[in-house]
């Protein structure tokens, strides 16, 4: 059975951090790409951050650029995102996805993140 399961979300006020997990089982992790999106309120799901399967190469949407990071352990199966200087437009529920192209789309349950002014 396909799992990912976020943590690390919270409240925080703007400016600080918070590293996003998502541990994954039930498939071949090493074979996926690994991705964050994120949903605020009234607003489209949009990708933050992508990262392929060896961790070589990653993407951000232009709004994260240079405050956030994505990494992958392949060995523990997990994804992360590091987030710094948060700020409150960074509010949002943010999901997990791990892609393998024309076959598999996986997504998580979703971690709240809400940054306090």
């Amino acid at each position: 059975q396909v799992q990912l399961v976020e943590s690390g979300g919270g409240l925080v006020q703007a400016g600080g951090s918070l590293r996003l997990s998502c541990a994954a089982s039930g498939f071949t992790f090493s074979s996926y790409t690994m991705s964050w999106y994120r949903q605020a309120l009234g607003k489209e799901r949009e990708m933050v951050a992508r990262i392929s399967t060896t961790g070589s190469n990653t993407n951000y949407a232009d709004s994260v650029k240079g405050r956030f990071t994505i990494s992958r352990d392949n060995a523990q199966k997990t994804v992360y995102l590091q987030m710094n200087n948060l700020k409150p437009e960074d509010t949002a529920m943010y999901y997990c996805n791990a892609k393998r192209l024309r076959y598999d789309d996986y997504w998580g349950q979703g971690t709240q993140v809400t940054v306090s002014s």
